[in-house]
Formats: structure tokens, sequence, C-alpha cells
């Protein structure tokens, strides 16, 4: 659990880290796009080697970045046995008579599927919080969605409430373990049974779960309003953010690259997703 990449940042020197936050939410958006975009091995080809270069851009360790897939790996498991039985096709791999029947397409659906969410994961983790700082990821939302203000809609506190959430998972999900570790060493079991007795064992953790959650709520509204802390209004930044031409460049780039994934889809060479 203490793998979750939401809400965690790590310090370095890189050209990601440099970038201005509200750029680098439109990366992510447009990154996401891209993904959902490709339709062919050779676009998909083309989305591995970026999510490759974000990697050596961010100088983020390896280590870090296998443990952060760790969360997802039921999820990918659970996605691939999914598309290998239930697509058909014309390949036929498995011999007639058996019932259990296995496609060329499922396997490259399965495989197209896989790569689909490694990379989501792995390029909003690396846009919007391996080097985004919480307080920068609120100025950045706050940024881009200021446009609302005229129509009387909080976008600050809109903002504020988002990244507060995202910056406070790691902790419920460290809160949790803890948790589960004293259950634990009072004899508590939740790996063996059935699933509805496991389900029942985990209501000793979710209570007091629950009241942790609402006294660091308690605890975060007391500091706020002690620090004189009432929303946008005369609120002023330590920091102000500006736009570089590097961040233009790489918006340009992300729309190029998608440009370029859409006419790739569109050239008739290897398996397609179905």
């Amino acid at each position: 659990m203490k793998n979750v990449a939401f809400g965690q940042y790590y310090p370095a020197d890189s050209p990601l880290h440099r970038m201005d936050p509200r750029a680098k939410v439109i990366l992510a958006i447009l990154y996401i796009v891209c993904t959902f975009l490709c339709k062919n091995a050779i676009s998909f080809f083309g989305l591995v080697l970026s999510a490759l270069l974000l990697v050596v851009l961010s100088h983020l360790p390896l280590r870090l970045i296998l443990r952060s897939m760790r969360p997802i790996l039921f999820i990918i498991v659970f996605t691939s046995v999914i598309n290998v039985f239930m697509t058909k096709g014309e390949n036929l791999l498995t011999p007639e008579h058996w019932w259990i029947k296995i496609y060329a397409e499922g396997l490259w659906n399965a495989l197209f599927m896989v790569l689909r969410i490694t990379v989501l994961i792995l390029g909003t983790g690396i846009f919007l919080t391996y080097t985004t700082t919480p307080i920068a990821l609120t100025d950045a939302l706050e940024g881009l969605l200021s446009p609302l203000k005229k129509i009387k809609i909080p976008v600050h506190d809109f903002a504020m409430m988002m990244t507060i959430a995202l910056r406070f998972i790691p902790t419920l999900t460290e809160e949790t373990e803890k948790i589960m570790n004293a259950q634990r060493a009072r004899g508590a079991s939740f790996s063996t049974g059935s699933l509805i007795n496991r389900a029942k064992a985990l209501i000793p953790v979710l209570i007091p779960l629950f009241v942790s959650a609402f006294n660091r709520a308690f605890d975060l509204a007391s500091a706020m309003e002690c620090r004189c802390y009432h929303g946008d209004e005369g609120r002023t930044r330590l920091k102000v953010l500006r736009y570089r031409a590097s961040d233009l460049v790489a918006v340009l780039l992300m729309v190029s690259f998608g440009v370029g994934v859409f006419f790739l889809n569109r050239v008739g060479i290897g398996p397609r997703l179905s």
C-alpha cells in the first residue's frame, strides 16, 4: 500500500520538474487522449517509446517506477485474462474440439490493453504527482479553471479540495496498513476464509480508519483557520506561475505526437486492437 503513486512527490532536478505545472496538467490530459487513440501495433510501439522517454526525462529511479506498478498488477492480470478468453477472431490457436478457444486477436488485445493501462498510470503519475508538488498542482488547476470564476464557480475551493485529496491518499493508505497490522497482532486474519468472512474482517479496520480520517480533517481545518486561511479572497502567492517557451514547445510536441498516432492507426501494418 506504500506503493501508491498518487500524492507522492519525488524531488529531483529534471526538465519535467522545472516545467510550469499548468503545462504539465495539459500534457497529462493530452497524453491520456493519445493512449486511447492507439489502435495498432505501430502506434502502441510509439506509445511505449514515449513512456520510456518520460521516465528518462523525469530522472526518476527505476525501482520507484516499478514499485508504483505493483498496485495495478491485479488489474493488468484480470484485463489480460478477460481479453484472451473473451475476444474472438479469425486465427484460432487452440484445437477446434477444445471448449476453451484462444484466438490470436485475443492475445494481441490483451497485450495492447496491458500496455495502455501501464502507460496511462505511468504517464499521469509522472506528470501530475512525481514531478509536481501538491501546492503547484493546486495553483495549476486554479489557473486553468480561472475562467469559470466569471460564472461564480468557486474554482479555488475546488482545486484545494482535489489537491488535499491527492495529498492524503498515501497518508490514509499508511494508516490503513498500521491498523491492519495492529489487528493481525490481535489475531485477525484478512487472507483466509470465504469472501464474506474477509469482508467482515475489514469492519474493525474501517471504523478506526474513518475516525482517524475525521480527526485529521478537523486538525487540518483548525490549522488552516489558525493561519487565517479564508479561501481565494485577497490571497497572494510566493511563486507566480509563468509559461516559458519550453512549456509551449512541450505542448506542441505532445499535440504532434497525438497527430502522429492518429496517422499511424491508418497504416495497415501489423495487428490491430479489436
